[in-house]
């Protein structure tokens, strides 16, 4: 895709409007729990509310995760692709090496590949952070 499509693709998708998105055009990532993993690590359950027209078929989010002191203790990419439109989807992700009452707060630092349809886009603005866990999300 060219440099101008992109563009347009990306402030359609910041504007929430678009050929092919719905007129929500949003899409919530909540942190719906956290709880000790398998491994050591902490487990984190996120539910993806994509209220969209399109599937994301590709979607990674790079978050820095957050000691107790506020101390960035890593970097984590997740994979939470495929989105499918109009629809909530769970996902599981391991933080390895932390524990759960470690963490004091989870960052979106960058939304590394976010496709529709074959086209690339710049999804950070349609993102909305919730959590439900002790634990905050923020951008």
């Amino acid at each position: 895709m060219g440099r101008m499509a992109l563009m347009t693709v990306a402030a359609a998708l910041a504007l929430g409007a678009g050929p092919g998105w719905a007129q929500d055009g949003r899409l919530t990532v909540e942190l719906n729990k956290v709880e000790p993993g398998d491994t050591g690590g902490c487990r984190a359950f996120f539910l993806f509310r994509n209220r969209t027209a399109q599937t994301l078929d590709g979607f990674e989010m790079s978050l820095a995760i957050l000691n107790a002191s506020g101390v960035i203790d890593q970097l984590l990419t997740i994979d939470a692709a495929p989105l499918p439109a109009g629809r909530t989807t769970l996902k599981l992700f391991e933080i390895p090496g932390a524990s759960c009452d470690g963490i004091s707060e989870i960052l979106l630092h960058d939304i590394a590949t976010c496709q529709a349809g074959g086209e690339d886009a710049d999804c950070f603005a349609m993102v909305d952070l919730v959590s439900r866990a002790d634990i905050g999300l923020t951008k």
